[in-house]
């Protein structure tokens, strides 16, 4: 959910599905799928994920004092944090989101307020469980899943779209002081990245595919686990799979070449992609969810003991 460098906060006079469809272009094509209801139950969620995210990123002074202030909302403290929040808690109680992710979303959102520079991939993915493996969690209650499997490989969607993300932004990300590529893979300054400097294209481009090949593995998992969604979810949640999946595959077609900017799916290739997703809609068993791919995630929200 994170890394999507808005310039403002969405508008308090915007409905939800037009805030999905002018910040989120991937989901909102996806939710077109979804039918009426869930569509807008999804872009509930999508409003508060968006909210704050703008907020962590955005340029308000008290930016930080803002974020606790949500965070303690959602721990049940009595504590005004807008009618934003407001409007989401009332979603989780009547979806049965569990509060615990929201909240573990707002401590990725609060890292993000110093410089960022990652030192291994167990941090990387405990950062991308905090601000979208939760996302994938809360996702799950909004399309009323009650397979109590589904929360490990919703999961699973959640930090590949992260590790995506990360892969798609990094020049920005080095522009605000962030460096999410682990130093054990490139230990570069975010000023470096930032400044595209000549010595360090070649290795930020090999940590990248390295990015891509980790987020492949979470996908591979995410896209078994579709079947354990409701039938009428499956092939929305497919479709923002696979079209989200693709803007690493056009990165790679673009030969890793990170310092000119960020990627975009086209149209047309989100089309096909959607009539791909058409046979993940298959009756087929889905195996145990692969124990490893977490095990660098204990302890958080939803995430399995060993």
């Amino acid at each position: 959910m994170n890394n999507h460098r808005p310039d403002s906060l969405p508008s308090g006079e915007l409905q939800p599905q037009q805030v999905l469809a002018r910040h989120g272009k991937s989901f909102y094509w996806a939710s077109k799928f979804l039918g009426a209801e869930l569509a807008d139950r999804a872009a509930q969620l999508y409003l508060f994920c968006r909210y704050v995210d703008d907020l962590a990123d955005g340029d308000l002074p008290d930016r930080q004092e803002s974020l606790e202030d949500i965070r303690a909302r959602l721990a049940g403290k009595d504590i005004a944090a807008g009618p934003e929040i407001e409007a989401f808690i009332e979603l989780a109680i009547n979806n049965n989101i569990p509060l615990a992710a929201a909240a573990e979303l707002l401590d990725g959102m609060l890292s993000d307020q110093n410089p960022t520079a990652v030192a291994d991939e167990a941090e990387l993915l405990r950062y991308c469980h905090a601000v979208a493996g939760t996302v994938g969690l809360m996702m799950c209650r909004v399309l009323k899943c009650t397979e109590p499997r589904a929360d490990s490989f919703a999961i699973d969607l959640g930090v590949a779209m992260q590790l995506t993300n990360i892969s798609r932004d990094v020049l920005e990300d080095g522009k605000i002081a962030r460096r999410y590529l682990p130093a054990s893979w490139a230990n570069f300054t975010p000023a470096q990245i930032a400044n595209a400097e000549s010595d360090c294209q070649q290795p930020v481009a090999k940590a990248i595919v390295r990015l891509l090949d980790l987020a492949e593995q979470y996908y591979a998992s995410a896209l078994l686990g579709i079947r354990l969604l409701p039938f009428r979810s499956r092939l929305s949640i497919a479709i923002a799979l696979r079209v989200y999946r693709q803007i690493g595959w056009v990165l790679r077609r673009r030969k890793l070449a990170w310092w000119q900017g960020r990627v975009m799916v086209s149209g047309g290739e989100k089309a096909l992609l959607s009539l791909r997703s058409l046979a993940d809609l298959r009756p087929k068993k889905v195996p145990a969810h692969q124990t490893q791919l977490h095990q660098h995630l204990q302890g958080l929200a939803g995430v399995q003991p060993k």
